[in-house]
């Protein structure tokens, strides 16, 4: 690893303000294509804002996801009942890899570990959304973080 990537993913990308533009950018194209926009049927404006705090949190910055939204447990619990297919998974991951090459700085590694961070969790997003909502999905723990070498 080079001295440049000694910062944290969050620093890297560019903080909230690049976190939030990206988030915009992909929510753009998720809402206009065909296969995702059912998926985000009860889409409101701060889900833009919620998804930019959570990723925050992931790249080692502010744990304001966990303070303010009720952290990891409350992510998974949207995903529940949405039955999200692995054509829908595998679209969502190419608006967001375009996303992350539309806003996030050009540096081949950063982008590679964001996109690998989306891949792992659009998985974990996908089999949650198998379980009906309601179901008690135990105790999942922290919010993860995700860094350089993949999973911290």
């Amino acid at each position: 690893m080079s001295a440049e990537h000694t910062n944290t993913l969050y620093e890297a990308v560019g903080g909230a303000d690049a976190l939030r533009r990206l988030s915009e950018t992909f929510y753009e194209g998720v809402l206009a294509d065909p296969l995702l926009a059912p998926v985000f049927a009860d889409f409101t404006a701060t889900h833009v804002e919620h998804v930019a705090v959570w990723l925050a949190e992931v790249f080692s910055g502010p744990a304001d996801f966990t303070a303010e939204h009720g952290g990891h447990q409350a992510l998974l619990s949207a995903h529940l009942g949405l039955g999200i297919t692995e054509g829908q998974r595998l679209r969502w991951m190419e608006l967001m890899t375009a996303a992350v090459e539309k806003e996030l700085p050009d540096d081949a590694l950063l982008r590679r570990r964001v996109v690998e961070y989306f891949d792992w969790g659009t998985r974990i997003a996908m089999d949650v959304s198998a379980s009906a909502p309601g179901t008690d999905l135990g105790e999942p723990g922290p919010t993860p973080r995700w860094g350089w070498d993949g999973l911290a």
